[in-house]
């Protein structure tokens, strides 16, 4: 839960000054969601950073950064939860409701 806190709050902070509250969560979620699918496609938690940037994510650069900091709690998730779950969308919901 901490990662996931200091994840928000690494994101949470002005990284562009046209970027709106809805554009950051939704890039932060669509991180979390491309976690998501490489832990479905079996890539080794290590590897992740690297699967989703060969990928060509359409996400700002700088999003990049907090793959290392949400791998962890994606991988901690039970597989069960991550085949049946939309975490993206979780994600999402409670960044938007961030302050």
């Amino acid at each position: 839960m901490f990662r996931l806190a200091l994840a928000a709050t690494l994101l949470a902070s002005p990284l562009a000054a046209a970027e709106t509250k809805q554009q950051s969560c939704q890039y932060q979620a669509d991180v979390v969601a491309a976690i998501q699918q490489a832990r479905l496609d079996r890539v080794k938690e290590r590897q992740v950073p690297q699967a989703i940037a060969d990928t060509n994510p359409s996400w700002p650069e700088n999003y990049n950064a907090a793959i290392p900091l949400i791998t962890p709690w994606v991988y901690e998730q039970k597989m069960r939860d991550v085949r049946e779950k939309d975490l993206g969308a979780a994600w999402l919901e409670l960044c938007l409701k961030q302050p």
